[in-house]
């Protein structure tokens, strides 16, 4: 649905598929992003977002890479009813350290660090990955390095005397939202912050929608960061089916959407309010403050409509 308005430009409905990109089976391959400089050029940054249904092949299906920029990356479990288990047991090497995990879980990468192979021990049931490139919104060249056959049996090492399990967030602080909002999860989840990772400059909030929020969500603007709004739908055989009907005005315009997106919010414009016309079967709602350590920062200076 489109509305026409004049900051339809920030709003990206559906996402690009980036052509050759190494096919993985039993992910969705390629993966969708949501958010570029291709897409919003005022986008300093990459997002893709890519289901996994079962176990990947190959498995590793990440060769080890060494992050260009700071990257984030977020393995969600879509379980509205248990949202921090992910369903699935992964391992990331970072540094060349194992990182194990098995609930929902958001791993900082900060610029230089090598990282990879990803690997999978077991899926119970599909889950989302989340990866975000911060400070470029290009494309990265020739998309992700996939695993080379030796390396599904030979991992590297740790070079540096680090633990680099200071980047890993594998349980939310639970800190903003509205005090009384029905058939929304109050309060959200917030899995990255400078709090949480010392060094992340990125307050990453999200949580579950499963039904229409009441009351809606006001309108609000900040003065002092951009910021980046996801509305993601659970259905895997339809993933760019929001599974709802919603109004978000942005910039005192409405815009409608009843599709998974994202939307880009430069400082100082206003949006809101969030109003659902219908929720047909559960969605996430995630929210990102581009450059603020934690949700105090990124709050001071702002408008709130209560």
């Amino acid at each position: 649905m489109s509305s026409g308005s004049s900051y339809e430009r920030f709003a990206v409905r559906a996402p690009l598929l980036q052509e050759g990109r190494p096919e993985v089976k039993n992910c969705q391959s390629p993966p969708m992003t949501y958010m570029s400089s291709v897409q919003v050029p005022e986008a300093d940054m990459l997002v893709d977002l890519c289901w996994v249904y079962g176990m990947p092949q190959p498995n590793p299906s990440l060769g080890e890479q060494v992050a260009a920029n700071d990257q984030i990356l977020l393995h969600i479990g879509m379980d509205p009813d248990t949202p921090q288990d992910l369903g699935a047991t992964m391992q990331l090497y970072v540094g060349g350290q194992p990182i194990l995990f098995n609930t929902t879980t958001a791993i900082f990468v900060p610029q230089g660090t090598p990282f990879g192979p990803l690997s999978w021990r077991e899926v119970r049931r599909p889950h989302l990955l989340v990866s975000m490139v911060l400070g470029s919104g290009a494309f990265l060249p020739g998309g992700r390095t996939m695993a080379k056959p030796e390396e599904q049996m030979f991992f590297p090492s740790k070079k540096r005397k680090l633990d680099y399990e200071q980047y890993v967030v594998r349980s939310p602080m639970r800190e903003a939202g509205p005090e009384a909002v029905s058939n929304r999860m109050n309060p959200t989840m917030t899995y990255m912050s400078g709090k949480q990772v010392l060094g992340a400059k990125n307050y990453i909030e999200f949580g579950w929608i499963w039904g229409v929020p009441e009351p809606p969500i006001p309108r609000m603007r900040h003065e002092n960061f951009d910021e980046l709004v996801l509305h993601i739908g659970s259905d895997p055989s339809n993933p760019e089916d929001l599974g709802a009907t919603m109004r978000f005005d942005v910039g005192d315009e409405p815009m409608e959407f009843d599709t998974t997106h994202c939307v880009f919010i430069p400082r100082g414009v206003t949006h809101g309010p969030l109003a659902w016309k219908e929720v047909r079967r559960p969605m996430i709602e995630f929210a990102m403050m581009i450059g603020a350590a934690n949700w105090a920062d990124g709050w001071e200076g702002s408008f709130f409509d209560e």
